[in-house]
């Protein structure tokens, strides 16, 4: 235990791309990541600027070998801004997870899904669509996920229920949210060739009310074969038994690298139904590294829709993580 502990404090001053190694030996890591933003911005229906704490988070990531082709982890993640400037703070992803060097991996716990890693563009705060307004259940406890990848083609699925029930915060308030019953599935399929990547998505949510339930899809494809260039394009929809709830998207980003420069700009299409949920977004930024993992940027991002007057919103902040 002793040595342990001179391992924690001498690697804890360490710092990579990915995490710190907090500890390693006789087959077992303990890894730290995390990640800080403060930006001081305005919204496309708010025209006064206000300072904003986004992300305050760490985490740890513990595996076990249980020979050279398994091993055994637990991660928790310490969510220290569970929405903007809250106070109130509470477990992030919590889950035990099965690896394998050459059959993915799963996870079991507090955790997202597939769909929580669709969408295109290098924005910042302001975005593009995917979905328009139907909600989906991706991150959330009693989810099952499971990952595979061989540098070619890569997959996963996911699983949300709500048997037992959780609490949530709201506004800053602990409220008790009674279980619902619905099941949540999804899954991504994926495909690199040459320059390009290729990827596929599908949810489901399955509610035990009337007319609940939704199904989504998207399609997304990315090109990096210009120098310094990266390119995207994507589709999605969403079918919903509720009438006039369905909706698709068609969105188109870029982003340019220069020295420690990024440059990003993004557009999205929104069709819905309802005529009066069609929605347009779009978004600008420049990046600029000022040392390792960490970025100061300034983003613009607007949203367009029939009788709505909107301005253009600004972002300014700066992100660091580890």
């Amino acid at each position: 235990m002793k040595k342990t502990l001179v391992a924690l404090s001498v690697l804890a001053a360490a710092t990579s791309a990915q995490a710190i190694e907090l500890y390693n030996q006789d087959g077992v890591t303990v890894n730290m990541h995390g990640d800080i933003e403060v930006v001081y911005k305005n919204e496309v229906n708010r025209s006064s600027m206000q300072q904003e704490i986004q992300d305050a988070d760490f985490g740890f990531d513990v595996r076990y070998a249980i020979n050279d082709e398994f091993s055994f982890g637990a991660y928790w993640e310490f969510d220290g801004s569970e929405d903007t400037n809250a106070k109130i703070t509470e477990n992030g992803d919590t889950y035990v997870a099965v690896y394998s060097q050459s059959y993915g991996s799963i996870k079991f716990g507090r955790l997202c899904t597939a769909v929580d890693d669709m969408g295109i563009g290098s924005d910042y705060q302001y975005g593009i669509k995917t979905y328009l307004d139907n909600t989906t259940n991706e991150c959330a406890d009693e989810g099952v996920r499971y990952d595979y990848d061989n540098g070619t083609f890569y997959a996963t699925l996911g699983l949300i229920q709500d048997k037992v029930g959780m609490t949530e915060l709201d506004g800053g308030v602990v409220v008790q949210k009674p279980a619902s019953d619905t099941e949540y599935f999804d899954g991504k399929l994926g495909y690199r060739v040459a320059d390009f990547d290729f990827t596929a998505f599908y949810s489901n949510t399955n509610v035990e009310v009337a007319k609940g339930d939704h199904t989504g899809y998207g399609l997304e494809a990315r090109f990096a074969g210009i120098e310094s260039v990266n390119l995207a394009a994507a589709y999605y929809a969403t079918s919903s038994d509720t009438d006039n709830e369905d909706n698709n998207v068609v969105a188109f980003a870029a982003d340019y690298t220069m020295d420690k420069w990024v440059f990003a700009a993004g557009y999205s299409i929104g069709d819905h139904d309802d005529n009066a949920k069609d929605q347009d977004n779009w978004f600008l930024n420049a990046g600029y590294g000022i040392a390792p993992n960490t970025t100061v940027y300034a983003e613009i991002g607007g949203e367009e829709k029939d009788n709505v007057d909107t301005d253009t919103a600004l972002a300014i902040g700066v992100k660091a993580e580890f």
